[in-house]
């Protein structure tokens, strides 16, 4: 089953989304509230969302938040043996994700799929031909930052309303 990505994210001005493992912005309450009401309230009654995330993004969160609660957290990382402590599942690559979403064990539980980080997991999800709906806050201020979100094609994505 092709299922829609969801792609979440936080940018600044330079489209920054991080710094020394860790956000560029000091913490923002309202957008943390959002990103957790997103990721974790599902369409099916029953059913949990999961979240995708690369290695570098599941240790930045802290160790007292992980594995973020009530959503299954899947971890992406080619070095990795064995999930990190906390999270439910790993996998190789987005690729390896999807498939493993179909598999009998999580098909029947998921209902959203929510792609949360980091850069080269945003790209690659951008660049997949499944639908995909891209929710982006956009922070009206410059950080140093060392981690970017992807360029968004408006070719391929239009923006809508609030």
């Amino acid at each position: 089953m092709v299922r829609p990505l969801n792609v979440i994210a936080a940018v600044c001005q330079n489209m920054g989304i991080g710094k020394n493992g860790d956000l560029p912005w000091p913490p923002l309450r309202n957008e943390f509230k959002y990103f957790q009401r997103m990721t974790t309230t599902t369409t099916v009654e029953g059913k949990q969302n999961v979240v995708i995330m690369g290695k570098r993004t599941w240790f930045s969160i802290p160790e007292e938040n992980r594995p973020l609660k009530d959503r299954i957290n899947i971890v992406l990382s080619r070095e990795l043996r064995e999930p990190p402590k906390g999270a439910h599942y790993l996998a190789k690559s987005l690729d390896d994700a999807l498939v493993l979403l179909d598999s009998p064990e999580l098909k029947s539980k998921i209902d959203m799929v929510w792609i949360i980080g980091g850069s080269s997991i945003y790209k690659a999800a951008m660049e997949k031909p499944v639908h995909q709906r891209l929710f982006v806050t956009r922070i009206l201020h410059e950080f140093e930052s060392d981690t970017f979100f992807p360029e968004i094609d408006l070719e391929k994505y239009k923006q809508l309303p609030e």
